[in-house]
């Protein structure tokens, strides 16, 4: 077992359809361990995440337009775009139905934190749902899948380039692109993504998010690009690199298993993620890093997750992945081995271009 990982999967590394073909526990028995009011969310304590990350990211605004001083810019973006990644944690519960038992509550919550920061809400969510019902399936998983190693030769070398070498900041391109071997965009309905009834929930995001870019081109007409660069590009990119980092790290690791046709059911594919821990970053980002229990129920709202988690423990066991090493040398060890699987095997591991 590597020793940055504690949990794992017990099974041995090996692609056979023999790992773990069927679990000990069903999801009912993993729900049934969860305390009740771990899937009632608060409407009030919803709104008051929300409300403070947008309180903090106005106070950071107006220290920033207070000082006004190039030693403090880089401090700025760093804060605030960890801020908007915290922003979009909130509209992540809205996406999922777990901010609030209100449909209309969500979609409106969910759009005030995500149109800012350019990401379509409902395009956004309904790929997330995608990610969410076929996570661990090589085939029809939407974020953050492997390529087979036939796909990766074929690959052209900016094609690697995104996927491999500058992927923290990929995520503007995966909204208009997807990820590689799939087609279609988040901003139009006619794309693969969406059944026609999601048509309106697509197009009016897509108009909240070319309104937000209206905004931000007649500011830049009115102040010019420094201003742009200094109160939005620097925290944005910031913000970009949180999200592919982080939504990285839930899935990707050497000794995570992928699955192939009937080898895959979901219960086993939310388990093809890990818990890992941002220090003191864990409190700001609303415990997105408490990822396990969020792949099993995500109706879970994020306050509840870390108890849901322990009440899951016992019965996960050895299926219970968590890793308690630095976020960088976790992220730069997949960096450099995780790159693509066999193209054969109804369970498959990463491996390394340096395998070929």
């Amino acid at each position: 077992m590597p020793s940055h990982l504690v949990n794992l999967n017990a099974s041995p590394k090996a692609e056979s359809s023999d790992v773990s073909s069927e679990l000990p526990f069903t999801l009912q028995e993993l729900k049934s361990a969860i305390p009740a009011e771990c899937f009632q969310p608060s409407t009030w304590k919803s709104l008051s995440y929300f409300f403070l990350d947008v309180s903090v990211i106005t106070v950071f605004y107006a220290i920033a337009h207070f000082l006004d001083s190039w030693w403090f810019w880089p401090v700025f973006w760093v804060i605030q775009g960890t801020m908007f990644w915290a922003l979009f944690v909130v509209g992540h519960d809205c996406g999922h139905g777990s901010f609030s038992k209100h449909k209309w509550l969500n979609n409106a919550i969910g759009h005030l934190a995500h149109t800012p920061i350019l990401v379509p809400f409902h395009g956004w969510r309904i790929s997330h749902r995608t990610h969410h019902q076929n996570t661990g399936n090589i085939d029809t998983d939407e974020s953050w899948y492997p390529v087979t190693e036939s796909k990766y030769r074929q690959m052209d070398w900016s094609e690697k380039l995104i996927r491999f070498q500058v992927l923290l900041i990929a995520y503007p391109l995966y909204l208009f692109k997807r990820s590689p071997g799939k087609k279609g965009s988040h901003f139009l309905p006619s794309s693969p993504l969406f059944k026609p009834a999601e048509k309106w929930d697509v197009i009016t995001s897509t108009v909240c998010l070319t309104l937000m870019v209206g905004l931000l081109s007649w500011l830049t007409y009115e102040y010019g690009w420094l201003f742009l660069l200094k109160y939005y590009f620097g925290p944005y990119v910031v913000f970009v690199i949180w999200l592919d980092l982080v939504t990285f790290l839930h899935h990707t690791e050497a000794d995570i298993p992928w699955y192939r046709g009937k080898d895959w059911y979901f219960l086993k594919g939310a388990l093809s993620t890990i818990d890992r821990d941002y220090g003191f970053i864990n409190n700001i980002h609303h415990n997105i890093g408490t990822h396990v229990a969020h792949h099993l129920f995500l109706n879970i709202p994020h306050y509840h997750l870390k108890t849901a988690t322990e009440a899951l423990k016992p019965i996960l066991g050895d299926y219970y992945r968590e890793s308690r090493e630095s976020i960088w040398k976790s992220f730069l060890r997949s960096y450099k081995t995780c790159h693509f699987v066999s193209d054969t095997g109804a369970v498959v591991y990463y491996r390394s271009k340096q395998e070929l």
